[in-house]
């Protein structure tokens, strides 16, 4: 789970690596309307730092947001002090209310590891969308468009503060292991470094969209940006 660390730097960091927010947000918002052109209130998932949720706020009426790390989530209050950011694990949520679109982002689902807790995910989006409501889910890499031994690194300066970022990338099992490396430096502090590990599930399409038909949607794989790695957008069956 993301630390207090990261939620420092992290919207910095993603933005430098040329990271367009507000893009994949009109995407996913385009993708919805095609579907419920009248969708006005919208749940995103594992929001993070609040960085896509701000650009839905933009987009549609009501936004709130959930997310399992509570630094992260207070970096998306303080950001959005009018929207409503939950702590909770997407799996068993309960919010007491529904929303015309859920969303997933940047590849977050994959943090489930097994086919039984995306399921048990999609489930719970389902309980809490209005009828005809919408599910949108930015997939993490599939296991034939994965790069094994993935290299990545960047660096930014924002005012007085420099991060720079290193990460490896292996395949382990059914999932990635991402070793990332950060130094952060300023006039005041100095140096610091930090290191965190990433273990993501690498499901095929196949299994995504099983999982979809097993939570009671209808679904649809397109692919177009978010992140080049497409989008897995749903509607409940009996809608």
């Amino acid at each position: 789970m993301y630390g207090a660390e990261l939620a420092e730097v992290y919207e910095l960091i993603h933005r430098s690596r040329g990271k367009d927010y507000l893009q994949e947000a009109a995407e996913v918002a385009r993708q919805v309307r095609a579907r419920r052109p009248d969708a006005a209130a919208l749940l995103d998932v594992a929001c993070g730092t609040g960085a896509h949720l701000r650009c839905f706020d933009e987009l549609f009426d009501e936004v709130a947001g959930l997310e399992l790390s509570e630094p992260m989530a207070r970096f998306a209050r303080a950001a959005l002090p009018h929207v409503p950011v939950h702590v909770g694990d997407m799996r068993d949520f309960e919010l007491g209310r529904t929303y015309d679109v859920i969303t997933c982002m940047f590849g977050s689902i994959g943090y489930l590891l097994t086919q039984e807790a995306l399921v048990d995910a999609l489930r719970r989006f389902a309980r809490h969308l209005t009828p005809g409501g919408v599910v949108a889910v930015d997939p993490w890499w599939f296991p034939e468009t994965y790069l094994h031994g993935h290299v990545a690194g960047s660096t930014v300066t924002v005012g007085e503060r420099t991060v720079s970022r290193v990460s490896h990338s292996v395949r382990e099992g059914a999932a990635s292991r991402m070793d990332v490396h950060y130094l952060v430096a300023d006039g005041a502090s100095g140096v610091r470094h930090f290191h965190e590990t990433h273990l993501i599930g690498l499901f095929s399409q196949e299994r995504y969209e099983a999982a979809f038909e097993a939570a009671g949607f209808r679904v649809d794989y397109v692919p177009v940006a978010p992140a080049g790695r497409g989008l897995f957008v749903g509607v409940p069956s009996a809608g």
